[in-house]
């Protein structure tokens, strides 16, 4: 594949922009896989690019690798074709590998299933386009291909794909209301995010959905504009409310049977890479999630709530 350079900068920086990809992930290819400018190979990420310089770049496919820790459970699989595949992680699971992760992970699922993944996003990400936390669950889109994780990724830039997410909270919102707050990490406790001064630009829209028989507790939509670390919990937060479990953000369980954040990725919509098809996909709550909601609320009605034109009609948007 072959692009002009526009401007006078850092091959880095022109292929970032070019690509809709982090300077780290264009590095990383270059010094690894390499690329041509007007003809020359180069695997340094500093060559400087004149206007009308011709980079020309190959993703090479991914080399299978085994996991060091044993992959012992299975996935759901939502939606599947030569693109793209669409997943219900379940609880408990973490997406991609980190120093700090010592347990099989989503990816390593992936490569034992023999399923074909991108490469741009490096040995530990293959694959992955976006992530959810490890106690949340549900819809997560996995690029098959490196044409596909590019196309992906700007569709997260501009907006047009995105999650609906339902979550249970401790305490019932005023209103439905759109939190515009800065996070960052939290000063105080480097485990946490929190909402500061210098922080990254985080916009949420949060929806009453229903409240509980006893009316204390309330499930609620969530809409993000942006995807920061923790920002549904620390946005909810700010406002002293928890989703039941976050005992990080200050839920504080009377029973302490709720053993991990009601959090779940309930709908994902995106345009599909090569069709331009709108594509809207439903993952299914999880037991716990589901025996937890039948705990608070009436469970004749409270299925009427949570379906995709409910969730969708509360944000104003139709599908």
């Amino acid at each position: 594949m072959t692009f002009v350079s526009k401007k006078n900068a850092r091959v880095d920086i022109v292929m970032s922009k070019e690509l809709n990809l982090t300077r780290s992930q264009v590095e990383k290819f270059i010094k690894t896989v390499g690329i041509e400018v007007n003809g020359k190979i180069t695997n340094k990420s500093s060559t400087k690019l004149q206007v009308g310089d011709t980079v020309t770049y190959l993703f090479k496919d991914m080399v299978e690798e085994k996991s060091e820790y044993k992959v012992d459970f299975d996935v759901d699989i939502l939606y599947e074709d030569d693109d793209l595949l669409i997943v219900n992680k379940p609880p408990f699971l973490t997406v991609h590998g980190a120093p700090s992760v010592k347990e099989a992970t989503l990816v390593d699922w992936l490569k034992l299933k023999g399923i074909s993944l991108s490469t741009i996003s490096g040995e530990q990400r293959h694959g992955i386009v976006h992530r959810i936390d490890k106690e949340t669950s549900g819809a997560l889109v996995v690029a098959k291909n490196n044409e596909t994780h590019i196309n992906l990724s700007k569709q997260l830039e501009d907006k047009s794909m995105g999650r609906f997410y339902i979550a249970l909270i401790d305490l019932p919102l005023k209103e439905n209301i759109i939190v515009e707050k800065p996070i960052g990490r939290n000063p105080k406790n480097r485990l946490k995010m929190g909402v500061v001064e210098n922080g990254k630009t985080a916009k949420s829209f949060f929806s009453k959905i229903a409240l509980s028989k006893n009316e204390k507790v309330e499930l609620i939509a969530v809409k993000l504009y942006t995807g920061r670390t923790h920002q549904i919990r620390v946005h909810l937060s700010s406002l002293s409310r928890h989703i039941l479990g976050d005992s990080l953000y200050g839920f504080k369980s009377q029973n302490g049977k709720i053993n991990r954040v009601m959090l779940h990725a309930y709908m994902l919509y995106l345009k599909h890479p090569k069709s331009g098809e709108m594509m809207l996909v439903k993952a299914p709550l999880f037991d716990d999630f589901r025996e937890t909601i039948d705990k608070y609320f009436d469970k004749d009605t409270i299925d009427e709530y949570i379906t995709t034109d409910g969730i969708a009609n509360s944000f104003d948007i139709g599908f």
